[in-house]
């Protein structure tokens, strides 16, 4: 390295005043890497390495409970409950796949996926350039509602394409960096990318893979898709396929297709002693054989896989949805049956559906809560395809990281002794309380406790970020008010006692006291859609079940739900509406379509005409409390090792033994659940889920005595 004095005595003066070097020095003063290298403003080698606990939040073994008395050995399923007893329990994972997969990189889940032979397969579809778009269609009657997306998705997108390229590129870079520890030695990893993103994605690859492990850029060309007067037409993806290492696992025999007897140019027809046809030519002094019977692997451009149509009855709902055909030749060529493949952006859950179907384990995991509930659906739809066709399936759970994700966000480390985060908790807890009452647009009070803010007329009540509002908090609030005489309370808390509502909000109406108890969405934790605004706090649901005993038989009737959902003001959409138009929308907790004719008459017709025209599936745990979540918590020992210990939260695992619920092709909705038949006499708690349209859910446990 040479460098002059008086370019010595710049660069001092530029460093002492904190300003950056000119590009130019950055190739002087170091080491000059050895060849092309890829930079962008913000990389590192850094990746998130947190462990943070996963929460299983529902168990799903077998579709419905009419048994119909089969049972599989292949997974060790028991006959009498239809439940798996053993092996490995598919994952689907609702939450931010950064830090879903750092806590499966470095925690006691890591173990589970090496003991089944590691990821063979990572299939991803990751978000294009395409604009924060997450909206779905939900039908209601005959009519459509558009289901904004929520602000957490659309964070998430701001998080990816804030900065343009350099965000998207930061994303991805540190995602792939886990996802490459993650794969098996002989694993696979297929990336889909249109013409937006693919010279970015091609780069990134090449510098976490490495050029040597690249195997194809396969061309999708669909006929279907935009036409241009200007361009020629776009009509392929690209789907990028990279090795862990050079023992990249390939099937072909599994994808090839037989050669056939198709008449080839300048070639001759032959048959061998024991039968076999074939074609010949000669080349340069040899003769080459091409045998009817052989597996010719398709090419690296696939024009055989149509892109799926506005009414093609694969779709689910999902703008982005792929053909399962599409998915099925890359899982059959890049794994085995009962390999593990994942999805960390699952969408609608066409990788999972397909896996599931060819006998493979599998992970999905997706930020959005209506792409989880859709997975969760189609999964329960194939379980019944497999189970009525007499076809093994294997069990498959739903997971978050709940409570300990929120504490990762306000700075508790749940990895540390639990009186250090309990110290640390009371220290963040008025910083919590600020930032939650700050996105509610709520002022912070201190003389009137239990009390945190204050809203109008109404007092505040900020429940806990690790722990369920309860019962006795709901009615001590209650007791404050009436001594302050305060006629208006609003509890926020990220979950609530089960069947707190209707039962609590009427004692207190009974004591003068108006009770909203209201959801706190995990978009309070970004600063940008706080003080924007953007937040939406939405009240707890309410539903209410019959349960039908007789002798050791039960069965559960839905009674009534309800909910108080706003999306938009009518009066403001009403104006804004042009002349001719048509918008439905949600309005304190209906459906309502509203239209502007010709001349800007506008009318306005509820569609919600029935409660059960907002739900959209529910489910029974016909014994609620026989299952304890345990969930396992990395934390040191006395000589600072880490150790993986078992912990029950408090809470129980719902085992989603009956579910009924809606599809594009069936509206239809069963409001009573078939017999469940217990095993004994005695009492027994359960436990019903319903999902709304916007794919919130609501629970409610009942007791019976059988």
């Amino acid at each position: 390295m040479w460098l002059s004095d008086e370019e010595r005595t710049l660069i001092k003066g530029l460093i002492d005043r904190g300003e950056p070097l000119p590009d130019d020095y950055r190739f002087r003063l170091f080491k000059e890497p050895r060849e092309a290298e890829l930079i962008w403003p913000g990389k590192t080698r850094d990746v998130t390495n947190a462990v943070l606990p996963f929460q299983v939040i529902e168990q799903i073994d077998e579709p419905r409970s009419e048994a119909d008395g089969y049972a599989f050995d292949l997974f060790e399923m028991n006959g009498a409950t239809g439940r798996q007893q053993g092996g490995w329990t598919n994952k689907l994972i609702w939450g931010d796949n950064k830090l879903a997969l750092s806590s499966l990189k470095n925690g006691p889940l890591r173990r589970e996926i090496e003991k089944a032979g590691g990821l063979k397969l990572v299939y991803i579809d990751p978000p294009f350039d395409v604009g924060a778009d997450f909206s779905h269609e939900v039908e209601i009657g005959d009519d459509t509602l558009t289901k904004e997306s929520s602000v957490i998705e659309d964070i998430a997108y701001r998080d990816t394409w804030g900065r343009g390229a350099d965000s998207f590129i930061t994303m991805f870079h540190e995602r792939l960096q886990i996802l490459h520890s993650l794969l098996a030695e002989d694993g696979s990893i297929y990336v889909h990318c249109d013409w937006r993103v693919t010279s970015y994605v091609r780069l990134i690859l090449d510098d976490i893979f490495g050029k040597k492990n690249f195997s194809n850029e396969i061309i999708w060309h669909y006929q279907s898709g935009g036409r241009s007067e200007k361009n020629y037409s776009k009509k392929h993806d690209s789907i990028y396929l990279y090795g862990k290492s050079n023992k990249r696992f390939f099937n072909s025999d599994a994808i090839g297709e037989e050669r056939g007897t198709k008449k080839r140019n300048n070639m001759k027809r032959g048959e061998d002693a024991d039968g076999r046809k074939f074609w010949s030519i000669q080349s340069a002094g040899k003769t080459y054989k091409y045998y009817d019977d052989e597996k010719i692997t398709p090419a690296d451009v696939w024009t055989d896989v149509s892109h799926l149509q506005q009414k093609d009855p694969e779709r689910v709902g999902y703008a982005t949805q792929k053909p399962e055909k599409l998915i099925e030749r890359i899982i059959e060529g890049s794994s085995g049956t009962g390999d593990l493949v994942a999805d960390f952006f699952c969408g609608s859950g066409t990788t999972l559906a397909v896996a599931e179907k060819l006998g493979r384990k599998w992970i999905g995991c997706d930020l959005g809560r209506f792409a989880i509930h859709t997975s969760r659906k189609r999964l329960i739809g194939v379980q019944r395809e497999l189970k009525k066709e007499h076809k093994p399936y294997r069990s498959f759970e739903i997971l978050n990281l709940g409570k300990y994700e929120r504490q990762y966000f306000i700075g508790i480390d749940p990895t540390l002794p639990e009186d250090q985060r309990r110290a640390i908790a009371l220290q963040k807890d008025e910083h919590y309380v600020t930032l939650i009452l700050q996105a509610y647009r709520a002022e912070r009070v201190f003389q009137s406790p239990p009390f945190h803010g204050r809203k109008g007329p109404a007092l505040i009540l900020v429940g806990a970020v690790d722990a369920p509002v309860t019962s006795e908090q709901c009615k001590t609030a209650i007791e404050a008010a009436r001594k302050l005489g305060v006629t208006q309370v609003q509890i926020l808390g990220f979950e609530f006692e089960m069947g707190l509502t209707p039962r609590i909000t009427d004692e207190a109406r009974v004591k003068g006291v108006n009770l909203a108890l209201r959801y706190i969405p995990k978009e309070v934790f970004d600063k940008r859609a706080v003080e924007k605004h953007q937040v939406s706090f939405h009240d707890v649901a309410y539903v209410e079940v019959k349960p039908e005993v007789k002798g050791l038989e039960a069965k559960v009737r839905l009674s009534r739900f309800g909910v108080a959902y706003v999306q938009d003001d009518i009066d403001r959409l009403s104006a804004e509406l042009k002349n001719g138009a048509t918008k439905v929308t949600v309005s304190n907790g209906q459906v309502v379509k509203v239209v502007k004719d010709k001349s800007g008459v506008i009318t306005s017709e509820v569609l919600t005409k029935e409660w059960t025209d907002w739900i959209d599936y529910w489910a029974v745990d016909f014994d609620y409390d026989s299952r304890r979540e345990i969930v396992t918590v990395t934390t040191p020992d006395a000589d600072g090792r880490l150790v993986d210990r078992p912990q029950w939260t408090g809470g129980y695992i719902f085992e989603n033994e009956w579910q009924s619920f809606r599809t594009k092709r069936d509206r239809s909705l069963d409001l009573v659940t078939a017999s469940h038949t217990y095993p004994a006499k005695g009492k027994y708690k359960i436990a019903v889920k319903v999902i709304d349209i916007f794919g919130n859910d609501t629970t409610k446990v009942v007791e019976v005595a059988v």
